[in-house]
Order: C-alpha cells, then sequence, then structure tokens
C-alpha cells in the first residue's frame, strides 16, 4: 500500500486498544510482550492477552502503521522475538488521534464537564 498519499485521518477513529498499541511504539521499537507492559503501565483499565496483541500488530502492519523491526534493541536479546515499530504514516495517524482526542477533551472542558483534576 503506497503510504504518501493516505490521508492519516481516514484511519480515524482509533479503538482505545489500537491507540495505545501505537503509544507503545511512540518512543521506540518494542517486541509483543514489552507492549503488553508498556500498556499495563499506563494503567488505563484495559487487559491485553497475547492473542489480541498479535491480532492487532498484524492488523496494524497490514495497514502499514507498523513494520517489523531486523534491529536488536538489546543485547543479549532472545532472536525468537519479533521487534515491530512505527511507519512515518502510523506516526501520522498517531499524532491525528491524538489531536482528535484532545479536541473531544477541550469541547469537555468548556462546558465544564468534570475531569479527573476536578474536585468533587
Amino acid at each position: 500500500m503506497p503510504t504518501r498519499d493516505v490521508d492519516a485521518r481516514s484511519f480515524l477513529p482509533l479503538s482505545p486498544l489500537t491507540f495505545l498499541v501505537l503509544l507503545a511504539m511512540a518512543e521506540a521499537e518494542r517486541h509483543g510482550y514489552a507492549i503488553i507492559q508498556e500498556i499495563e503501565a499506563r494503567n488505563v483499565g484495559l487487559r491485553l492477552r497475547t492473542g489480541n496483541l498479535y491480532t492487532v500488530l498484524q492488523r496494524l502492519r497490514d495497514q502499514a502503521l507498523i513494520e517489523e523491526s531486523d534491529a536488536r534493541p538489546a543485547r543479549g536479546d532472545d532472536r525468537r522475538r519479533r521487534y515491530y515499530g512505527l511507519t512515518l504514516l502510523g506516526r501520522a495517524v498517531l499524532v491525528a488521534e491524538t489531536g482528535r482526542l484532545e479536541a473531544l477533551v477541550g469541547a469537555a472542558r468548556l462546558r465544564r464537564v468534570p475531569g479527573r483534576s476536578s474536585k468533587p
């Protein structure tokens, strides 16, 4: 799929799980278990199982949002691990979805909808 002419907004809205998987790869390439750990560390209430993760990863690869990497970030790393990273399109989709979510939260704040920082 040629990614140069693809509008990142055409992938929106992302499911929360898809967003978190892309977000987990925003700073560095990660293998599957590291993606699961990163999502669980964010403590957003989503439990990710290995089977679900690899289904999402395959779909993101098919959409050219992520790609498998041959790089081995950790010395002595298990050669069976597959590392994934964002493509340029994947990063653009992550940025677009972040902007969409920020706009929604901004609209809620304008309506004075309580958020985490509000006091009961």
